[in-house]
């Protein structure tokens, strides 16, 4: 009884906080109007992913009069969802319970990406009592690998406790998985655990950092994670293995398409996809300045929280010409593809049900 009372308590979050405002953004087509936003709270990050590029251990964080008007001006927008990302999160966790509850506060679907190394008893109930929404843990192996330390082994006991309080808070919970040529069977062996634990998943494809992204900070420009011609059979049926999974039920915030197409991503064929940064997404740094997602964070004033949006549908077209040909974006890809008609956004409401 109480695992239903939580599925339907889910499934009506969702459709407040998603496809209410996708149906309102379909009357106003000509305007920037959010269904998911990205809030880069801080830079800084406790572990070296040696294939990560998304971090800055130099550049200082969000403060809370930021991110209360960050989150004001979404709402404004019509936005409802908001990610808090990092680098990690919970280096300030004081900091991010009152990002988290201003947020749910405000009606926010606040959700909490995290390496899970700092995860502990007494946050994870905080946040819950907070309002946070969902938990998006990542995690790429079993036990620590080279260049890969976000481990299930390293933050078990953690996420032991995360499921124990799940049907209490009523949060989600997704693992965020990176397939790299070094992790493909720790890949099937996460997605099992999910499975058995009512754990949601979404996959990324390792790839290079973009050109357009500043990376005078990354270490690792050489490593040896990517997926190269080599490893193209082996990621070839893991893929088919995720997408049988998919077909199965296993909840996944990727679509079949996603997984299809990273087959033509990872052999550098380009991929035609519907992108909506800037458009139905965006991305907010720590000053309050605002991107239409994180790779084209460097190309211009795109405005800010305090004045508004600086979002040239023209410009923002242009630009996707280039950029769209070495992204393969999971957020982005996914936003697009449940957002092409009302049955879509519906049919990904439905998967928040089954977590």
């Amino acid at each position: 009884m109480k695992k239903t009372r939580h599925r339907i308590k889910n499934a009506v979050r969702a459709v407040r906080s998603w496809v209410i405002p996708y149906a309102r953004s379909r009357f106003r087509q000509d305007e920037f109007r959010p269904i998911l936003s990205y809030l880069f709270t801080d830079w800084k990050c406790n572990i070296d992913c040696h294939y990560c590029f998304d971090f800055d251990n130099k550049r200082e964080g969000m403060d809370l009069d930021t991110a209360k008007a960050s989150i004001d001006w979404l709402k404004s927008k019509g936005c409802r969802v908001v990610a808090i990302m990092g680098g990690e999160p919970l280096l300030r966790k004081k900091f991010i319970l009152e990002v988290i509850r201003y947020g749910s506060n405000r009606g926010m679907f606040v959700y909490l990406p995290t390496n899970g190394y700092l995860l502990d008893k007494e946050f994870i109930e905080k946040a819950g009592e907070a309002g946070l929404a969902a938990w998006n843990v990542a995690v790429d192996t079993i036990r620590p690998k080279p260049g890969l330390p976000k481990a299930y082994s390293v933050i078990e006991k953690q996420l032991r406790y995360l499921i124990e309080m799940q049907k209490k808070y009523n949060y989600l919970i997704f693992f965020n998985i990176n397939i790299t040529n070094k992790n493909m069977e720790d890949v099937r062996e996460l997605t099992r655990i999910a499975r058995k634990n009512d754990i949601g998943t979404d996959y990324h494809i390792c790839e290079k950092p973009p050109k357009e992204v500043k990376l005078e900070h990354f270490n690792h420009r050489g490593n040896d994670l990517y997926i190269t011609e080599k490893d193209w059979e082996k990621a070839d049926e893991l893929l088919d293995w995720l997408i049988r999974k998919n077909e199965q039920g296993y909840t996944m915030v990727n679509s079949k398409s996603h997984l299809k197409a990273m087959k033509r991503f990872m052999r550098g064929e380009k991929v035609k996809w519907k992108c909506l940064a800037g458009i139905n997404g965006s991305f907010i740094r720590p000053d309050g300045s605002i991107a239409p997602c994180f790779t084209l964070q460097e190309k211009g004033d795109w405005g800010n929280v305090f004045e508004g949006e600086k979002f040239d549908r023209d410009r923002l077209a242009e630009m996707k010409k280039e950029c769209q040909d070495h992204c393969l974006s999971t957020c982005f890809f996914n936003l697009g593809r449940y957002c092409m008609s009302l049955k879509d956004s519906l049919r990904w409401a439905m998967k928040h049900k089954k977590s």
